[in-house]
């Protein structure tokens, strides 16, 4: 490939427009450009970086046995309500119809899809299956952000598993844990897999694979003595016990005025009542239905986890006026003593066997003293609700949680039987009768990837590509083009390289040497051969390692043979 020829439009200035590096450097270095928020088009360089990623994800599936599908984009509603997820997945589903008036959606995703591939499956004997496919995926995302962290329209390798039980999908999922340790490896991507929310997708459990970065949309809490680790919608800590005072033996809680109290902070600091000893009451709308959540005053509300533990497609905080007609009071002043058999309450475990404790009376500026959990308040379901703090205890070994920024690049899930049921496929069992497959659903981004490699490897003049997926391995820079000898040395140099499978760019453009040299290190090619007068003279080119900024002189006769070398440890095929 030559320079003159390629369509690389480097940008001198940070685009105002990105904070990310990897949002700022991809358009820097003329990777992607934007057409409108969340949409962006993919430029020569990240079209080769693309294929590289999707090569190796290609080859690690291929060694675990998957097959390569390749499935619409567009589907008809039927299956998506089939599964139940036509409505649960709410407005981030791209909606349209046809000419006839037919309900379709822009994939989202594919298990409803692949699973109706799967209802051909007779037998048991057929599994396992491992299927796999690089395929656009449409989200309608609110908050498009970061370049290609969080788009529109992105590419995702998805893969799909089916086998006859649990001890199957098991092996199927393992499978792939250990697919995604190796792809992640040979990317240059430092994931750490971590327990994560099921969300939407549904089953039995999930693992997300971390890339830590300052700019990362997730939070990673991570314990350093044990090495436990979730993402924080998933994360649970211990919580130390409290003690509360037994000779408290009024049967009924007794209310108090509490003018102006709106918050936990405004109790604690104006009536002394410490926010541990608070019930704090949230009123949330699943599905259409009023529900009390309960926590302990110190602790906040996870969204996810009530959303995981209650099944709910659609959740939201409940409006002052629903508020105040179910309870009759506004918020600062709520509780669940005494509340209507119809109100449904979920409490946080934090809260179970407490005593002594206060909450909201339901009336504007009054609060109760006194409250059992057990005896004044009816609870219908216990769980774990509250967010994970960095500091608090790790819930295996005790030690300090930390918090911090990662990127989700995969995700692995144990889907169950939510989609083979929903959708009728099933297989013949050893004993001639008739059960639901049992399916897993594994995940990775590939733009996603890229932008988590870029985060991972970059400096302040610009992308440090592994050389296994760099748009070129090599650049043969031409310091003066037009001085011969430089020009007919670099030709020979670079068509050695082309003709052994090197992947390599020759920059001929007519250009000052540091504008070319600028342009490698901005880009981030590994290796850069340059030729120049002064290093012919004596008979060499300096050969330049992106990485490592090191730069050592070569005899000219003996180049081709280093640069092998350095890339692949050997000698390229073709050499003479």
């Amino acid at each position: 490939m030559r320079w003159s020829q390629t369509y690389v439009p480097t940008l001198r200035a940070d685009p105002a427009e990105a904070d990310a590096p990897s949002h700022r450097l991809l358009l820097r270095a003329g990777f992607i450009r934007q057409l409108m928020a969340g949409h962006y088009s993919l430029l020569p360089l990240a079209v080769r970086v693309r294929a590289k990623v999707i090569e190796v994800i290609r080859d690690e599936m291929r060694r675990i046995g998957a097959q390569e599908f390749v499935l619409p984009a567009l589907h008809p509603a039927q299956v998506w309500r089939a599964s139940g997820r036509w409505e649960a997945m709410g407005e981030e589903m791209f909606r349209l119809r046809d000419r006839r008036g037919a309900d379709l959606a822009l994939g989202m995703t594919h298990e409803e899809i692949f699973t109706t591939l799967a209802e051909e499956l007779s037998s048991y004997r057929q599994l396992p299956q491992l299927w796999y496919q690089f395929q656009t995926k449409f989200r309608d995302e609110p908050r498009p952000k970061a370049g290609l962290l969080r788009t529109r329209e992105f590419t995702m390798k998805d893969s799909y598993s089916f086998d006859l039980a649990a001890d199957g999908l098991d092996r199927s999922f393992e499978l792939h844990r250990a697919a995604y340790r190796r792809i992640f490896d040979r990317l240059g991507i430092p994931a750490v897999p971590v327990e994560a929310s099921n969300g939407g997708m549904g089953g039995s459990a999930s693992v997300e694979f971390m890339c830590p970065a300052p700019t990362g949309e997730d939070q990673v809490v991570d314990c350093p003595g044990c090495g436990y680790a979730a993402n924080r919608e998933r994360a649970t800590a211990r919580v130390d016990p409290v003690t509360d005072d037994d000779t408290v033996t009024d049967d009924a809680p007794q209310p108090f005025d509490t003018p102006g109290v709106r918050t936990i902070d405004d109790l604690a600091v104006r009536y002394g009542v410490a926010a541990v000893r608070q019930i704090k009451t949230l009123v949330y709308v699943l599905d259409e239905r009023l529900t009390l959540v309960l926590l302990r005053g110190d602790h906040a509300l996870n969204e996810q986890k009530l959303a995981d533990v209650t099944a709910a497609g659609r959740l939201r905080p409940a409006h002052a006026d629903e508020i105040h007609a179910a309870l009759g009071a506004a918020p600062g002043s709520l509780g669940a003593v005494g509340v209507a058999a119809e109100l449904p309450v979920l409490a946080d475990e934090s809260l179970r066997g407490r005593r002594d404790m206060v909450t909201g009376a339901n009336i504007d500026g009054v609060h109760l003293r006194g409250v059992d959990i057990d005896r004044h308040i009816t609870v219908g379901g216990w769980a774990d609700l509250r967010e994970v703090a960095a500091g608090q205890p790790c819930v295996r070994c005790g030690q300090p949680l930390r918090i911090g920024q990662a990127i989700e690049v995969g995700h692995i899930f144990k889907l169950g039987y939510r989609y083979s049921e929903a959708l009728g496929a099933t297989v013949l069992d050893p004993g001639g009768v008739r059960v639901p497959l049992i399916m897993g659903s594994y995940g990775i981004g590939v733009e996603r990837a890229m932008t988590a490699i870029v985060e991972s490897h970059h400096d302040d003049r610009g992308i440090v590509w592994p050389r296994s997926v760099a748009p070129f391995e090599v650049a043969v820079v031409a310091a003066q083009f037009d001085d011969a000898p430089v020009a007919q040395t670099a030709e020979r140099l670079y068509r050695q390289l082309v003709d052994a499978r090197v992947d390599v760019v020759i920059d001929d453009r007519a250009e000052r040497a540091g504008v070319k040299f600028r342009d490698v290190e901005l880009i981030g090619i590994p290796l850069r051969v340059t030729v120049g007068r002064r290093a012919l003279a004596d008979g060499e080119v300096e050969v330049t390692d992106r990485s490592s900024g090191k730069t050592v002189r070569v005899p000219v006769d003996q180049a081709f043979g280093y640069v092998c070398q350095e890339l692949r440890g050997d000698t390229c095929h073709g050499e003479a």
